[in-house]
């Protein structure tokens, strides 16, 4: 089986004022159809800009990534957009709806914005809220949903177009533990049911045990490391 997303020695550096700052340095990772990926590491390691660069929101200093075959650093930022909407979802720790629509208005616009005919993006909108519980709250706006339901729509949102690939950005860090359980469940099973691949930087251990791997960025580079999901189940 062939890797969506290779990440092919990330390179990333800021300059604040005299200081160099690397946050990636020779970053490599391949993540395959179907499988959940969990991305540990402390506030600041880099993993938001890992997924940044993952996602094609923001251009590495070297390195490659290859998304589906293509190399998208030969392309140029209107083909790197068309990608980024056709291949990658993302899911952040806010879910960043748009509070004037509903729940499937919002996972309706982005198929809009592909092409997608208004019944078949409300069909697919509606089949996708349904299997993450939202049957019958398709229909209410941002506001009137809890927190758990308004994430649960971002990520109905972020697979509408089917994406080859998923970023989650502490999805569920803004959502209480029996929340965040529930909601990763759904995740969970969405991912498999979808073949999507999914990355998804997290800080709990337990979340990251259930995921298929395990990779920590330490010092600007990915490790594999299965110490940390024995150790979580342990727990």
């Amino acid at each position: 089986m062939s890797p969506v997303l290779r990440l092919e020695r990330l390179e990333r550096a800021y300059v604040q004022g005299n200081r160099r700052i690397d946050v990636l340095k020779g970053a490599t990772a391949a993540f395959f159809p179907g499988e959940t990926v969990a991305l540990l590491g402390p506030s600041g390691a880099g993993k938001s800009t890992l997924l940044h660069i993952a996602g094609l929101l923001e251009r590495p200093d070297g390195g490659q990534v290859i998304i589906n075959g293509v190399d998208c650093g030969e392309l140029s930022d209107n083909e790197q957009t068309r990608v980024r909407r056709m291949e990658v979802g993302f899911v952040y720790q806010f879910h960043h709806l748009l509070p004037e629509f509903s729940a499937l208005e919002n996972v309706v616009l982005p198929q809009l914005i592909l092409g997608a005919s208004r019944v078949s993006a409300e069909s697919r909108a509606k089949e996708l809220l349904g299997a993450l519980g939202l049957g019958e709250r398709w229909d209410h706006r941002p506001a009137q949903l809890s927190g758990g339901e308004q994430q649960r729509v971002a990520i109905s949102r972020a697979v509408a177009n089917e994406p080859k690939v998923l970023l989650a950005d502490e999805p569920t860090g803004n959502l209480d533990p029996h929340t965040a359980q529930l909601v990763f469940e759904q995740l969970l099973k969405l991912v498999r049911q979808s073949g999507v691949a999914a990355v998804v930087a997290t800080h709990n251990l337990d979340l990251a045990a259930r995921m298929d791997r395990t990779l920590r960025l330490i010092e600007g580079r990915l490790v594999e490391e299965e110490v940390v999901v024995e150790r979580a189940q342990a727990v």
